[in-house]
């Protein structure tokens, strides 16, 4: 572990204060699971902090796959980014109007196309708004095209066959962040052909549990109370995972904000494994 390890996470006060700096870029990353059947960018076009811009996570990923929202290849991030006037050397903060949910995938993603300068809105949009913070009801403006260079960080992707090694030799923990009853196979899973279970051996961490109850993220101390009352040891490597790799950022968050030095986010996540009737699973 690591004491010095930089926070992850701004508060909604430092936001408030930087809105005007040139090299900040503010991203609405809001998603919804299909069910929920609402509208995230209209949901943004309503109302979003000023001058913040909408990541798409549906429309910023890998087409070439049935997977929901894969992570793109770095050449096809890259000009998102740079169409989006997102350039090298600027400072990201990400939010969404779920307290802390789809926010951490987008940190992750840039920060799995090798960008460091990139955090979390700490308690997301429901906390900004609950303050009486300034919000925009209209699109931004067009910002002008920057040069930005994406460099993939395989150290923090984890694929398919690296947790079916973890699963046979156990030289990575496995922690699921979908809700308990989805870990448990009790309840069904949102898309069609999927399997309700868990991978064996993995450990349930639901997100909820590393938030307080204002959506903010737990500090140290109650993260890491969390991970070890869910058997999970943090001396060792980690691979989170949740439906369709969109909450295992939740996780992953947290263990980078504790410092944690090895742990990677399986980005098919259940919807590849649990569709796949060639690899394992377990139930309870």
């Amino acid at each position: 572990m690591n004491s010095t390890q930089k926070s992850w996470l701004v508060g909604t006060d430092w936001l408030n204060e930087q809105l005007g700096d040139p090299h900040l870029v503010v991203f609405d990353a809001t998603w919804y699971i299909p069910s929920v059947k609402t509208d995230a960018r209209r949901q943004y076009l309503d109302e979003h902090i000023p001058n913040a811009l909408f990541f798409d996570i549906d429309d910023i990923c890998d087409i070439t796959t049935h997977l929901p929202h894969m992570l793109p290849n770095p050449i096809k991030f890259s000009a998102k980014m740079r169409r989006l006037g997102v350039g090298d050397g600027m400072t990201i903060v990400v939010y969404d109007h779920l307290d802390l949910f789809s926010a951490a995938r987008a940190w992750w993603m840039f920060r799995a196309m090798g960008v460091s300068d990139v955090y979390v809105l700490d308690g997301g949009m429901k906390k900004w708004t609950d303050e009486d913070r300034p919000v925009d009801e209209y699109p931004h403006r067009p910002r002008i095209e920057r040069h930005f260079t994406a460099r993939i960080n395989h150290d923090i992707i984890a694929t398919r066959a690296k947790v079916l090694e973890a699963v046979k030799t156990g030289n990575a923990q496995i922690v699921d962040a979908r809700p308990k009853d989805r870990f448990c196979g009790t309840a069904p899973e949102p898309r069609p052909g999927v399997r309700p279970g868990h991978i064996p051996g993995s450990m349930s961490v639901p997100r909820t549990e590393l938030l307080n109850e204002d959506g903010t993220m737990k500090d140290a101390d109650g993260i890491k109370a969390v991970f070890t009352d869910a058997g999970v040891d943090l001396s060792k490597p980690i691979i989170t995972t949740c439906g369709s790799g969109i909450t295992a950022a939740v996780p992953f968050l947290a263990l980078s904000q504790i410092g944690h030095e090895e742990h990677s986010l399986y980005d098919g996540s259940w919807a590849e494994w649990g569709a796949d009737h060639g690899l394992p699973i377990e139930t309870g």
